[in-house]
């Protein structure tokens, strides 16, 4: 079986049954473009005609596709087409190591060019925390190659692209410790013993390299996604990031973007209630066509 510029898969389990010629669910592995094993499973969901979109879910950091939180998100898209989720690197039961929002682009990258593989005319990403910054980022590359990234693997365009773009709880800029639970992921992240309570407590596996490049940054990511529709969702009780983040990515979005302020929201995926995951599934279909 062939991902195309996804690379080969490592395992697959198809089970059949679809009017468009899809199978109705995939489980299998991605190689990213760097070489990394990535888990990820498709569902045919709504996705009865081919003009139904697909939605590729980026999840938060120390989440996995297997995740209740994460499930929970699919099943509100499954109502309104297939839905490809997947496990970013060092997480679950993906292979290397995370670098917290930097070659995750890569990883969603392949995750999008499978999921166009089953001949989907459209397909949505939509990301939460972490996997809110990715995928800002991985819109922004589409078709432009590395963002001054000498020497890596080619980054998003082609099979890669994207109709549409959702961001959910996501920073605006790298670095931040302004709020106690950030504070409590930077030593997480930067302290050898915080990457040992994140290898055996959160499941999650961190390269203990900083960024060299640092990455494009969200807020500097969200000018070059147009034409692409971009929707902005943040919640008012976010713990993580304040309400000065999603207005500063609102901000650069210009026109082609729109910002919900969810009130009474706390952060990502635990925090997104059934009926916003339906009014974002809704846009997304409105809006990726």
């Amino acid at each position: 079986m062939s991902t195309g510029s996804a690379g080969h898969v490592a395992r697959s389990a198809i089970v059949p049954g679809s009017e468009t010629g899809a199978p109705g669910r995939v489980r299998t592995f991605l190689r990213t473009a760097d070489g990394v094993a990535i888990d990820a499973v498709y569902e045919r969901g709504a996705a009865v005609y081919e003009t139904a979109p697909v939605f590729v879910i980026a999840h938060g950091f120390t989440g996995d596709l297997d995740r209740p939180h994460v499930r929970r998100a699919a099943r509100a898209f499954a109502r309104y087409g297939a839905v490809v989720t997947f496990s970013f690197r060092g997480h679950g039961a993906s292979g290397g190591r995370s670098t917290v929002g930097d070659r995750e682009v890569l990883d969603l990258a392949a995750a999008v060019a499978w999921a166009r593989g089953f001949g989907h005319a459209r397909v949505v990403t939509a990301g939460f925390s972490m996997g809110g910054s990715v995928v800002l980022r991985h819109a922004a590359l589409q078709g432009r190659g590395p963002d001054g990234d000498a020497g890596r693997p080619e980054e998003p365009g082609g099979r890669e692209r994207t109709d549409a773009v959702v961001s959910v709880s996501a920073p605006a800029r790298w670095y931040y410790r302004g709020t106690a639970p950030m504070r409590r992921l930077h030593w997480l992240v930067m302290r050898p013993e915080g990457r040992l309570l994140s290898r055996y407590g959160l499941r999650t596996r961190i390269h203990h390299r900083d960024w060299d490049p640092v990455p494009l940054s969200p807020v500097e990511a969200v000018p070059r996604i147009a034409p692409a529709p971009l929707l902005i969702v943040h919640g008012d009780r976010d713990g993580y990031f304040p309400l000065d983040h999603p207005r500063m990515l609102a901000a650069a979005a210009g026109d082609h973007g729109e910002l919900w302020i969810e009130a009474g929201m706390g952060h990502a995926e635990n925090a997104a209630p059934d009926e916003l995951l339906d009014r974002i599934a809704r846009w997304a279909v409105a809006q990726a066509g």
